[in-house]
This record gives structure tokens, sequence and C-alpha cells, in this order.
């Protein structure tokens, strides 16, 4: 198999919005995001931390670092996926999320599994 799909990790999000725990009057909007994480390399690999930059509507960015997800740090063999639920609060009712894992493959290499830009957002604000 070709060497670029060796190091290969596909990761999926979807976000909601979390009404008890927001509040509007004083600018507290929480989201719930949960990301799939599936290796579709064919090498095992462990996800060893996470790095994102959560933006709200006027451009304040949250920058997060720390190992693992959810206090884990999965390993995933080929064709393995892992799911988890975490939340985030912004100043605003709709903001971005995006980042990457970084990862080591059984073999010692070290790579990263970028997250695309998702979107956090207040029903009813976006159309």
């Amino acid at each position: 198999m070709a060497e670029s799909k060796k190091y290969e990790i596909t990761v999926k999000a979807q976000a909601e919005y979390i009404p008890d725990q927001s509040d509007v009057e004083s600018e507290r909007f929480v989201f719930a995001y949960t990301i799939t994480i599936t290796n579709t390399g064919n090498i095992t690999a462990q996800l060893i931390s996470r790095h994102w930059l959560i933006t709200d509507a006027t451009d304040q960015e949250q920058e997060v670092r720390g190992l693992g997800v959810i206090g884990e740090q999965p390993l995933l063999k080929p064709g393995e996926g892992f799911e988890y639920t975490s939340g985030c609060v912004i100043a605003t009712p709709v903001g971005t999320m995006r980042g990457s894992y970084q990862m080591v493959a059984e073999d010692g290499t070290k790579f990263e599994a970028p997250v695309a830009e998702f979107t956090l957002n207040m029903p009813r604000v976006l159309h």
C-alpha cells in the first residue's frame, strides 16, 4: 500500500448547542461536540495529544492543547474508531472549531490528524 495511506486518520465532528447550560444574557453559549476518529491507514496508531482553535463571532480565539482526549489516549488499529463527546463555551451564538490530533504510529512515526473547521451555532441563528 502507498506510504501516504499508511498514516491516515479520518476525523468527523458534529456540534450541538446546549441551551440549558447557556445564558444568552451573560453571553455564555455552550456547545457539545462529538468527534469520531477512525484509523483509515494501514498501521496501528495512538492519539497522544490534541490542539484546538476555538473562535467566536468577534474573532476571539481560545487555544486548547492537552494530552489525549477525555482522559484517554486511544490506540487505534487499522479500521478501528474511537468516539467521544466534549464541550466548549464561547461568548457569541456562532463560532468555529478546528484543530488536530498528534498521533504516533506503532513504528514510532509521529504525524498529525487534522480536524477540519466546523461550525458552532445556536439554532435559528444561521440559515
